[in-house]
């Protein structure tokens, strides 16, 4: 405890960074994979853009970059990283790379959602003369947002994940704190303390996101 109470500003510090690269890392991913979802479910066949060739290339892009491990997908990304961010190690630099590497998961999980929009709904619209971006954007997007908010917010645990391994280029935040300060140098107290904050900040997220999209899904 007394370590703890030592550590306490590294300690509130590593949170704020972990908060930060949690938003950062949601905002980025989640417009990227937005766009890259509803690319995948647009000109897939039966889309309302069917173009097999976009589609074809949106698809492996997502199954050739999804798998791959996040601590070699940083190293990976580096290059970019440095390209756009101008480094490639630090918090920007780990919430850049934590961002793009969830946009390929939430492009899936995107796609998947505006997939289970009933055809008929969409049919009903076309019929009455929408074309395929007010589809997208009026009937599509909308009658799949109470399930994409419960979907974005089930990869806040995957990105609060990643904020850890980010570490390894010196991205700092709670699971670096809890690695450097608790588990290195044998202090439990101090690993627990930023294991609690973190489950806190999840299950925070959670409960709003749960909130979110009961009340998108009731209207």
């Amino acid at each position: 405890m007394d370590r703890l109470i030592e550590l306490q500003g590294d300690f509130w510090a590593a949170a704020v960074e972990t908060l930060y690269m949690t938003s950062f890392a949601l905002v980025l991913g989640g417009v990227l994979g937005l766009v890259i979802g509803v690319a995948t479910y647009a000109t897939r066949s039966g889309g309302v853009m069917p173009n097999r060739v976009v589609y074809g290339i949106v698809n492996l892009i997502i199954n050739f970059f999804r798998p791959i491990p996040f601590v070699i997908f940083l190293a990976v990304l580096q290059p970019f990283t440095r390209l756009v961010v101008g480094t490639g190690i630090g918090v920007t630099a780990g919430a850049f790379a934590i961002g793009v590497a969830a946009s390929f998961a939430i492009g899936r999980i995107v796609e998947q959602h505006l997939v289970s929009v009933p055809p008929g709904v969409v049919e009903a619209a076309r019929s009455m003369g929408a074309g395929p971006w007010r589809i997208l954007l009026t009937v599509v997007i909308p009658e799949a947002l109470g399930p994409l908010i419960l979907g974005y917010t089930f990869i806040v645990v995957a990105v609060i994940d990643m904020t850890a391994m980010a570490g390894a280029i010196g991205g700092g935040g709670l699971g670096a704190f809890a690695l450097i300060y608790g588990f290195r140098q044998f202090e439990p107290v101090v690993m627990w303390a930023a294991i609690v904050l973190i489950v806190v900040f999840v299950h925070l997220v959670q409960m709003l996101g749960t909130w979110l999209a009961r009340r998108v899904m009731r209207r």
